[in-house]
């Protein structure tokens, strides 16, 4: 135990050194990290290895049976004549083997090896959840990252417009309230920048925890850079995808192997009915204490047998028929599963498609409302600077172009996230750039 638990140590130990080495982390490093160390994952595979024992088990099902048995026992006589002691006992080999047993050893060695593929595939459906999971909150941090950059550069412009506002205060051409209307919106966007700050950090954090990374464990997120095209391309046809998803879906897979084992299972309940063929054989002698000698006693007493047995059940109080009846329900409960996760699969591809083309619409919406924006505002700035517009006029056109700047980065985020998942239920991958 104690060994297992320095292992234990041993391999954390090294999971926090590569952790803590590693100052950039891409997306595939995450996923990478996340596959060697992931301890959801690691107990997965720890029963994919349960289960390939009982495959082992079910093949050793073929071999015969051989033990060896022994006997002692001392008697005292306390009454009459004869009294007297008497040590005696025996020994005994014994092997069977069932000749027949209506097919369930070969049935249950293919059952084990379906649920051994089962397993499998759960582990591997497992991590594409994990995959999908990270992708998520990377892209969340990647849109935190743009959004601190968003906010600092509004600080830097309603900080010169403020200074502009104070000398001009100053100069006698602006009240103190409208100064202090401007102040006022500086302190907000050095709030809001802050806050920015703060959603960056909790995102980051929400990686950390989903790589199970320690306390101590640092993680910066590498830069990606979106092409204008990738946004804005085209969907592959919803039906192309509809059939791909299909052909990778991991759930399917195992459904399909499912419903195999519960043929399987059909099989076994049925041979409850068949009938069982046993082949037995043994050795034995015996021996008594006081008589002839140990040896002759051993020799003269030995006796072997060889037996072969038949049964066959004709009332078993309709556990075969139960049985039966339940392996079947449970093969219709896979049916049904199976066309539930037809239906999960196409209703949530074509939810992606409606969000995708829904967020790029936004996107090309917001690419021409944040150029009028940032044109209004420059225009507003120069103005003010002159002293031709009020304050109100210049917090609208700065906000204007900050919500523009926002709706932008959330439609390209969000196309992005939507065409990934896309590519993902098509190929089972994920790549960024």
């Amino acid at each position: 135990m104690l060994k297992h638990h320095l292992s234990l140590i041993g391999l954390l130990a090294v999971a926090t050194v590569a952790a803590q080495t590693r100052e950039v982390w891409t997306y595939q490093d995450c996923v990478d990290y996340a596959r060697e160390h992931n301890i959801s994952l690691q107990q997965s595979q720890l029963a994919e290895q349960r289960t390939d024992y009982s495959v082992e088990a079910a093949k050793a099902q073929w071999e015969p049976t051989l033990d060896f048995g022994t006997s002692h026992a001392f008697s005292n006589s306390i009454w009459g004549e004869g009294k007297h002691n008497t040590l005696g006992g025996n020994f005994s080999l014994n092997a069977g083997w069932n000749v027949y047993n209506g097919g369930i050893r070969s049935n249950t060695i293919k059952l084990n090896r379906k649920q051994s593929e089962i397993d499998a595939l759960a582990t591997s459906d497992l991590f594409r959840t994990i995959e999908t999971d990270i992708l998520t909150v990377y892209l969340n941090i990647l849109y935190a990252q743009e959004s601190i950059a968003i906010y600092e550069e509004t600080v830097q412009l309603s900080k010169a417009q403020t200074d502009r506002a104070r000398q001009l205060m100053e100069a006698g051409t602006l009240s103190r309230v409208d100064y202090t209307q401007l102040l006022a919106q500086l302190e907000q966007d050095n709030y809001s920048l802050v806050n920015a700050k703060s959603q960056y950090a909790t995102r980051r954090m929400e990686l950390k925890k989903l790589l199970q990374l320690g306390l101590t464990d640092s993680i910066t997120p590498a830069t990606v850079h979106w092409p204008e095209a990738e946004v804005l391309a085209p969907l592959p046809p919803i039906e192309e995808s509809y059939a791909m998803a299909i052909d990778t879906d991991l759930q399917l897979k195992s459904l399909s192997l499912r419903k195999e084992a519960a043929d399987l299972n059909i099989a076994i309940a049925k041979a409850g009915r068949a009938p069982r063929i046993d082949l037995n054989a043994g050795v034995s002698t015996a021996y008594a204490v006081p008589a002839d000698n140990f040896g002759k006693q051993l020799r003269n007493s030995l006796s072997e047998q060889i037996g072969i047995s038949f049964s066959l059940p004709i009332f078993d109080q309709k556990k075969t028929k139960v049985a039966v009846a339940q392996a079947n329900i449970d093969k219709m409960g896979i049916e049904l599963d199976t066309d539930q996760r037809l239906l999960d699969l196409s209703q949530t591809i074509e939810t992606w498609y409606v969000d995708v083309r829904e967020a790029q619409s936004r996107y090309t919406a917001a690419i021409e409302q944040e150029k009028s924006a940032s044109l209004s505002n420059t225009l507003v700035t120069e103005r003010f600077t002159l002293g031709l517009v009020n304050p109100v006029e210049l917090l609208t056109a700065h906000n204007n172009l900050l919500e523009a700047r926002h709706a932008l980065l959330q439609a390209k985020y969000m196309t992005l996230l939507g065409r990934k998942m896309i590519d993902f239920y098509r190929t089972a991958s994920i790549a960024l750039p």
